[in-house]
């Protein structure tokens, strides 16, 4: 605590504004950053609601329903798949494909590379999500 502040016999601990560990100085000259804004200071004032009413909505989350669930139901259905075969149908995993490795250690294998697969995709899908909803964002705050 500085001197000054010990003479004026103030008792409060507090530091001085515009102190090295103060984290957000008062007085600066540029507006906040925004993880600095408080929940009022961030208010924007664009109606979700009415955004999610719009048929462009309703279009970015249909296009992403259209990848999202198919690409679910093959990889589950692919996943599932070995256990299953290895379970009901154990001559044809078992045939030898490249010396002892057989068609089961293939396909099991071959999961890492179908699930690499399914991934590039959605990044290259969630590519155009994200143009779709920078568009609609752009719209919702009056072309901004």
């Amino acid at each position: 605590m500085s001197k000054d502040h010990l003479e004026l016999g103030d008792a409060d601990l507090t530091p001085l504004t515009g102190a090295a560990t103060d984290v957000a100085p008062l007085g600066r000259a540029s507006a906040k950053p925004a993880h600095e804004l408080t929940a009022d200071e961030d208010r924007d004032l664009v109606d979700w609601d009415g955004v999610a009413a719009t048929a462009a909505f309703r279009e970015l989350l249909a296009a992403k329903r259209r990848f999202i669930i198919p690409a679910v139901i093959f990889f589950v259905v692919y996943y599932f798949a070995l256990p299953v075969l290895v379970g009901y149908a154990p001559g044809l995993m078992s045939r030898q494909v490249f010396g002892v490795i057989n068609l089961a250690y293939v396909f099991a294998l071959s999961q890492f590379f179908v699930a690499w697969a399914i991934a590039g995709l959605y990044v290259r899908a969630a590519g155009r999500f994200d143009r779709q909803s920078q568009e609609i964002i752009r719209q919702a705050k009056g072309g901004r």
